[in-house]
């Protein structure tokens, strides 16, 4: 999966993994409910999706690869003033956050993570500590998003996730009104204005406790920035994880990029490892339904079956996949992302058990077929994508089923088992083939 973009932080390699800390046995117990949960949703909308651009990108003027061939104004400052205006059209009068969770639901996703603040400082939830937020004075949408994603994804039966920037381009404590080129840090050295800097942890705190505190049970903080916490921009990241907690004892944090105590699991952006590149640590992979995470109009889209293969072979090598929404600025999804997410959840709701709450004992392919395996019992799980199923009969040695009892997910009927000059196999005629993704079967050992 090629990367398109500029945006990736690299991974910083603290590990204090063998630490015992105070939330360690919390975790242990909740990161395997994460793990079982295996599919989720992200969505990236603020007033980006007004502009029709890359997230928040084009304001830092260090990172041109957002705005090469694509920017919002030709002239740089008069881009800035002009994003930074967008919350007095910001309206999105077709929001509807119960049919969000409907479509989301029925596409088999198992949990949400929602921008509650990207790097514009743009807050999607009413906050306390600026009026540069929807619902406040200077929106026409008075209306607190993140509440609304927040109920009707709850009432869905889905895990609650909250994204949020540590790093705030229109806050004066981190990018100085001073004229000075800007880009993703601090515009200033905080070990010379340390009073400044300080000014910024204590909003970061306040904006943590008020997300932790006021929407209900929240059970990711999906921190982003991964510039941004240690060093010169440090965010007292045990006090912040304390504070969040105060409220939200079985947390799980995710500080992106950062290692150490308060990543509490890794993410792997826009790819699925390698199996020499699969994470110790509980990890889950992120990658948007199209090229960019938030709504661009001229943005295509994945197909359905490339998006199935890669849940199945995330889920294979042991991991989790949230994939990227951007809602359009009325507030919709578009009509393909529809259709798309529409097609996996059909798959999902034939052979949704070899996904759901199972774990990985194989990393990777064996002879095309992808494995998957349940917490307890002697069964498992067969995948082949519908781009690789080119043999007549499918060989029981393929599958590690040889003596066993072969299932077809999709129809749950048993399939007989021929024999060819002593190799026993499967009929491909025998097995159902849906319209998109992969065939699946359950191997039950005798």
């Amino acid at each position: 999966m090629s990367i398109i973009r500029g945006d990736i932080e690299e991974a910083k390699t603290i590990e204090e993994d063998a630490q015992n800390y105070p939330e360690s046995p919390m975790l242990k117990e909740r990161l395997e409910w994460f793990q079982d949960l295996k599919f989720g949703v992200i969505f990236h909308y603020g007033l980006y999706a007004q502009a029709g651009i890359v997230e928040s990108w084009q304001l830092s003027e260090e990172d041109v690869w957002a705005r090469e061939g694509r920017e919002f104004r030709e002239d740089f400052q008069q881009l800035q003033l002009d994003y930074w205006q967008l919350i007095n059209t910001f309206n999105p009068t077709k929001l509807d956050t119960d049919r969000w969770a409907q479509i989301c639901q029925e596409a088999g996703f198992k949990y949400c993570i929602f921008t509650t603040k990207h790097h514009d400082g743009f807050n999607m939830y009413n906050t306390m500590e600026t009026e540069y937020k929807v619902g406040g004075k200077l929106s026409p949408f008075k209306r607190d998003i993140f509440q609304e994603v927040v109920t009707s994804f709850r009432n869905a039966g889905m895990g609650i996730g909250a994204y949020y920037s540590k790093a705030d381009w229109y806050s004066p404590f981190y990018w100085l009104d001073d004229g000075q080129k800007k880009g993703r840090r601090a515009s200033y050295d905080t070990t010379q204005h340390p009073e400044i800097w300080s000014r910024y942890v204590s909003f970061v705190h306040h904006q943590i406790h008020e997300i932790t505190t006021n929407y209900g049970e929240v059970d990711l903080l999906w921190l982003d920035g991964g510039w941004c916490g240690q060093g010169k921009e440090d965010l007292q990241m045990d006090r912040l994880a304390e504070i969040a907690r105060e409220n939200q004892p079985e947390l799980i944090i995710v500080d992106r990029m950062m290692g150490g105590r308060h990543e509490n699991y890794v993410t792997p952006e826009r790819k699925i490892p390698e199996n020499d590149e699969i994470p110790k640590k509980v990890w889950e992979s992120n990658i948007p339904i199209g090229n960019d995470w938030g709504y661009v109009p001229t943005d295509t889209f994945k197909s359905s079956q490339e998006l199935i293969d890669t849940l199945i072979d995330v889920v294979s090598k042991g991991g989790n996949l949230i994939l990227g929404v951007g809602p359009t600025p009325e507030g919709t999804f578009t009509s393909e992302e529809t259709n798309i997410l529409s097609e996996i959840g059909a798959w999902l709701k034939h052979y949704g058990e070899g996904i759901y709450e199972t774990r990985s004992k194989i990393k990777g392919k064996q002879n095309g077929w992808w494995f998957t395996f349940p917490k307890e019992g002697t069964h498992h799980y067969a995948f082949c994508s519908l781009t690789e199923v080119a043999k007549t009969n499918i060989y029981l040695t393929d599958l590690d089923a040889e003596h066993a009892r072969i299932t077809d997910l999709s129809t749950n009927k048993v399939i007989k088992v021929l024999n060819e000059d002593g190799r026993p196999y499967l009929q491909k005629t025998d097995i159902h083939f849906p319209e998109n993704g992969a065939i699946g079967l359950k191997i039950e050992k005798r």
